[in-house]
């Protein structure tokens, strides 16, 4: 159980997030559980209601029982150091306004994990996805939908968010999209004539109007399409072409920076394509390729 100061201190810090950084839906959802979790916690472990004076006196002791506790539950590396991200942030935005050091929580050094590197598809299985998506619908309109929205991820590389925030003033596609990514962070996406086609076809069979501030892409009653409809047509598409699990909407994105890289594309050229904010970011596309090179390099050469 979370205090009442503790609570309006934690919507007042999410908003404060909201406004400053613009952060997305999700990340609010991923902010207040992982606080509201380590409150609930803290409550628990100490006996009483975690209020703003208790919780300016967490001491390290404190800190390294959540962690024990949090490891003990079977929460992996990644979550735990993501939990933890989440209440240093916490912390370092209630000490500015209460006056107070926490020094023991920002101490604290999150577990090591290993990064997981992007799982793109082969290319001849991102064009299997564009050539079979459509039939997984039984209505023209739906499957158009499907490709097109498929299209602009794999051929523009576009965040399924970003594709299906798309609006009715932003079509026909221009030959460079605006996108307003994570952060507010904008950047210029090339166009393929191939996604402009997707979606003029696709505009040009759906029953529903397309208006200046709506929704490009809809469901079948008519709403805002939802990215768990996109995950649902993807996962009936790979297990039809026995494509891995890990053959995601995301991963059609990554398919994309990984695609560009094999082809000589320039790293930082594609960063700003993909909207990252940290080059070390867009890196990790250069371990999947030399993974790749590798892999062909052990199979092919005579002394491998």
């Amino acid at each position: 159980m979370i205090s009442p100061a503790a609570q309006e201190a934690l919507e007042r810090f999410l908003a404060h997030k909201v406004a400053l950084e613009n952060v997305s839906d999700n990340t609010v959802a991923a902010y207040r559980r992982d606080v509201s979790d380590f409150i609930t916690f803290m409550t628990m472990h100490r006996g009483e209601p975690q209020g703003l004076a208790p919780l300016k006196d967490i001491g390290v002791p404190d800190m390294r029982s959540w962690m024990a506790q949090a490891r003990s539950s079977g929460i992996a590396p990644r979550s735990l150091a993501r939990k933890l991200s989440a209440v240093k942030s916490f912390y370092r935005w209630l000490a500015e306004r209460e006056g107070f050091e926490p020094t023991a929580v920002l101490a604290m050094r999150a577990p090591k994990f290993q990064a997981k590197l992007p799982r793109p598809l082969a290319e001849d299985a991102a064009l299997q996805v564009l050539e079979t998506v459509e039939l997984q619908s039984q209505e023209d309109w739906v499957g158009a939908r499907d490709v097109a929205v498929i299209t602009l991820l794999y051929g523009c590389g576009l965040r399924i968010s970003e594709a299906l925030d798309l609006k009715g003033k932003d079509v026909p596609l221009p030959e460079t999209l605006r996108i307003v990514g994570k952060g507010g962070k904008e950047r210029l996406v090339p166009v393929l004539d191939a996604a402009r086609a997707a979606m003029e076809h696709y505009i040009s069979l759906s029953p529903h109007m397309v208006t200046e501030d709506g929704a490009v892409f809809r469901g079948v009653r008519g709403g805002p399409l939802s990215a768990r409809v996109v995950q649902k047509t993807m996962q009936q598409t790979r297990q039809q072409l026995g494509l891995p699990a890990s053959a995601t909407p995301h991963a059609l994105r990554h398919s994309f920076a990984t695609h560009l890289l094999s082809a000589g594309g320039d790293l930082r050229a594609i960063q700003e394509l993909l909207g990252h904010a940290s080059l070390s970011t867009t890196q990790a596309y250069t371990q999947v390729d030399t993974a790749r090179l590798m892999e062909v390099y052990n199979r092919t050469h005579p002394k491998a």
